[in-house]
């Protein structure tokens, strides 16, 4: 409770709150795209191709506008999309080498621009270094209004796009079989995840961006196979990082918000990989476990009905002695069985096949031994 009236009722972190999670819905939805079109080193390089187009931005207008630094890294990061979208198409370089490139070639020329903006008498220039990792205590109500304005344009053009945007995802080439302008759809993608990692380098900075973009959306790609649902989710996961990224921040003063909401995203994502009910890790172990124990009762089923057929006896005994040289025979394989049904222990103190055990072997070895 003190968590949320602290970000409520202090001015300076309800509006870093809100911009933070303006940036972790926009990202959430955005990122949901990416990760289906298996584009997540796209996010990392528009991140880094973003600071040339802040420097530019500076050395042109001489001042530090957030709106001049929005427009400058948004043409930044579409140049460099663009660019290794020509590169892939109209050479043998693959698509992660390309990237690669255009992150070390972009992010290179910014550290450059950066530092020779640094070594300039312009009073103006201090702070713009805080675009690498991000300083989302600088946030103001104009970067919010802005932010928010970016944000609903994204969320609008996405729903009124959604069916091609679908079809670009998972079937572009029944797309372009339809009349849809593949290359048209495209271009408008990637223009809004450039526009949702732009609006979010002065929160997370240039580093750590995309994983901001791509954490969220691998979180809800785990709890669900609609798309719909993932989107949601992955909104709704990365507007809780940014709230509580700076929730936590506001009580830890020194440690900084930006690094944190990712930090908060990454522990969301750990989460989902553990626990989702389908594709969780534990619930595949389980699963997993589940698989080998029926495996073991299949097989040593199979077994006991083998040796009955040996001696034309559908329900001959078996003595222990018989029964444990079997490689999946122990205590609980044979209790199991029993409380199926499957066996009985007669006076004798052996074992032997019940109606429903030599149905079920019978069964097992028709299907090719999966029960």
């Amino acid at each position: 409770m003190e968590f949320i009236i602290e970000i409520l009722s202090d001015y300076t972190t309800r509006t870093i709150a809100l911009g933070t999670s303006l940036l972790g819905l926009i990202s959430g939805l955005m990122g949901t795209w990416a990760v289906l079109r298996r584009q997540s080193l796209l996010g990392d390089a528009v991140a880094h191709a973003s600071l040339p187009g802040i420097a530019l931005a500076f050395l042109i207008t001489g001042e530090k506008n957030s709106l001049f630094f929005f427009i400058g890294a948004a043409i930044a990061g579409w140049i460099a999309t663009v660019w290794v979208s020509n590169i892939t198409r109209n050479t043998k370089i693959k698509t992660d080498t390309a990237l690669a490139i255009a992150i070390a070639l972009f992010f290179g020329f910014g550290m450059v621009l950066i530092t020779f903006i640094q070594r300039t008498p312009n009073a103006n220039q201090g702070g713009l270094e805080s675009f690498l990792f991000g300083q989302a205590a600088t946030l103001l109500r104009e970067d919010i209004l802005i932010m928010a304005i970016t944000a609903a344009i994204t969320i609008i053009i996405v729903l009124l796009l959604w069916k091609e945007f679908k079809l670009l995802a998972f079937d572009p080439q029944h797309a372009h079989t339809t009349g849809v302008n593949i290359k048209v759809l495209d271009i408008i993608l990637n223009s809004l995840i450039v526009i949702a990692i732009v609006i979010g380098l002065q929160s997370v900075g240039v580093v750590l961006m995309s994983a901001m973009l791509i954490a969220p959306a691998a979180a809800a790609r785990q709890w669900t196979d609609r798309l719909g649902a993932m989107a949601i989710l992955a909104s709704l996961f990365g507007l809780l990082s940014g709230v509580a990224g700076t929730g936590i921040s506001s009580f830890a003063p020194l440690l900084p918000t930006g690094p944190l909401i990712v930090l908060v995203s990454i522990f969301i994502v750990t989460i989902s990989f553990l626990f989702a009910p389908k594709r969780g890790l534990v619930a595949q172990y389980t699963l997993k476990q589940k698989s080998k124990k029926r495996i073991a009762l299949d097989s040593m089923l199979i077994n006991l009905f083998e040796i009955c057929c040996q001696h034309s006896d559908p329900q001959h005994l078996h003595s222990v002695n018989i029964l444990k040289p079997m490689p999946d025979y122990n205590k609980a394989t044979i209790k199991k069985l029993s409380e199926q049904g499957l066996i009985t222990l007669t006076k004798q103190k052996e074992w032997c096949l019940t109606e429903k055990g030599i149905t079920n072997a019978r069964r097992i070895i028709k299907n090719g031994g999966s029960s």
